[in-house]
């Protein structure tokens, strides 16, 4: 896969070219109900590879670029393809065949926690989470301060990460993830983080962050979060582009297909 970042300010950009992802079955020949089942649950459809696997094709010949500017939101049934083509973006999932070109920092949001250490202390798990999301130490070092206060942590901060709450755990990861001015953001499902307490507060937080972003994109079973925060709609079914448009126009046509259904 050809994935290029630079860092541009003003300017995002982020293109697939008949991106394809697929995912091999092994021992494939076997006609048990339990694959059967996962079949059938993946939105895919069954090939074969080069190699004569059975491979479920998760994505495929996916084309698609967008622009700063651009909120898009990605629609579709379980098991469409809309968390697989997210990973492709990121870089997390390699295509078989095709090309991702991104311009611009890419911030995953569906995985926050990614990459804190238990036995390391809160603030080096800031510094450690900073860097796997592309900042500098100096640029760590910058945004302490404002990371520090918005988690409310104080003291712990000083011990183990291993000793905390889930919810303590939330408050730290969430507020790393939001610390700087993204570029492409792309995001599986709407955040909610924190307790009741935490919750209006991380809220606002997450609205501040996606307005700075040059891009959006986000994965939503929810038509009111996509109206709000969307002016671009992909409709996604069984690994392929079924749609893509003005978000009102592509989400009137998916929900009246699905009334059909």
């Amino acid at each position: 896969m050809e994935t290029t970042s630079i860092n541009l300010v003003g300017k995002s950009e982020l293109s697939l070219e008949d991106v394809s992802v697929s995912f091999p079955i092994y021992h494939g020949g076997s006609r048990s109900l339990k694959k059967s089942l996962l079949f059938r649950g993946s939105g895919g459809q069954l090939a074969s590879d080069a190699n004569h696997r059975i491979v479920v094709q998760a994505l495929r010949n996916v084309s698609l670029e967008f622009q700063t500017g651009d909120r898009v939101a990605l629609i579709g049934t379980n098991g469409a393809g809309k968390t697989t083509l997210l990973r492709a973006m990121a870089g997390i999932y390699e295509p078989v065949t095709g090309v991702v070109k991104s311009l611009g920092r890419i911030s995953p949001m569906f995985d926050i926690s990614l990459g804190i250490d238990g036995d390391m202390s809160g603030y080096d798990n800031i510094r450690l989470r900073g860097l796997i999301l592309g900042l500098s130490a100096n640029e760590i070092e910058d945004r302490m301060t404002d990371i520090v206060d918005f988690t409310e942590l104080g003291d712990y901060l000083d011990i183990p990460v291993r000793t905390y709450s889930s919810g303590m755990m939330t408050r730290l990861t969430f507020a790393v993830a939001t610390c700087f001015a993204p570029e492409i953001v792309l995001m599986d499902e709407w955040i909610v983080a924190g307790d009741a307490v935490f919750l209006e507060k991380a809220q606002r937080r997450i609205e501040m962050f996606v307005e700075k972003a040059g891009i959006l994109i986000l994965a939503s079973h929810s038509s009111e979060i996509c109206r709000r925060w969307c002016n671009k709609g992909v409709w996604m079914e069984r690994g392929e582009v079924k749609l893509q448009g003005n978000i009102e126009d592509v989400l009137d046509v998916y929900n009246n297909a699905e009334r059909a259904r």
